[in-house]
């Protein structure tokens, strides 16, 4: 019991700093690779760290519950479409 209760508060941080912090910092990308533009060095290393925090903190979405599964499929989808967006600006150049 005392593990799902720190789980709970371990995800309510990540949720805040996602929609605090990532998600305006994501949106943003990808207002840039949508008007054509390459990935900055630094929208590079951002990226990286949202994946690898991401893949550190698995575990914790495994025990999510559905509507917060629902979200990250959507934040996996942006950051598909990000690096995907990207990486066709950098061809094109």
């Amino acid at each position: 019991m005392e593990n799902d209760i720190k789980d709970q508060a371990v995800i309510k941080t990540l949720i805040e700093r996602f929609d605090k912090h990532r998600l305006p910092r994501l949106m943003d990308i990808k207002e840039k690779v949508d008007q054509g533009e390459t990935l900055s060095d630094s929208s590079i290393q951002f990226l990286e760290q949202v994946f690898n925090d991401t893949k550190q903190n698995e575990h914790y979405l495994q025990a999510a519950d559905d509507e917060l599964k629902a979200l990250m499929m959507k934040v996996f989808a942006l950051y598909k479409d990000i690096t995907e967006k990207a990486l066709a600006n950098e061809q094109k150049k």
